[in-house]
């Protein structure tokens, strides 16, 4: 009965080591969470930062696109009205180019 007695009782050395473990615990738990805070945040951050590159890029890419589009287009009506203009000429081109392409092929 004795030794119960001295294990209920607290000694003021372990009653001040109890209180810093607490305290040691609750400091922990709160840098963790000022952790998860600020890594939440720059992930945060860095994903706006993401999407807007992303954003920029596709826009790039949509106008480099449509300028290569706008150009085939013009070189397309171009060669058109030369045909137009030009139809001898013409005939006797692809006929030439399909000649030569013809002997490339046949070997």
């Amino acid at each position: 009965m004795a030794e119960e007695n001295k294990s209920e009782q607290k000694t003021p050395a372990s009653a001040e080591a109890q209180d810093k473990l607490q305290s040691s615990k609750e400091h922990a738990r709160r840098a963790a969470e000022d952790l998860k805070s600020a890594a939440g945040a720059l992930a945060g951050e860095y994903r706006g930062k993401a999407e807007q590159a992303w954003g920029e890029a596709r826009g790039k890419a949509e106008q480099a696109f449509g300028d290569a589009k706008d150009r085939v287009r013009t070189f397309q009506e171009d060669a058109e009205q030369y045909v137009r203009e030009n139809p001898t000429k013409a005939v006797f081109t692809a006929l030439g180019i399909g000649f030569v392409l013809g002997l490339i092929f046949r070997r």
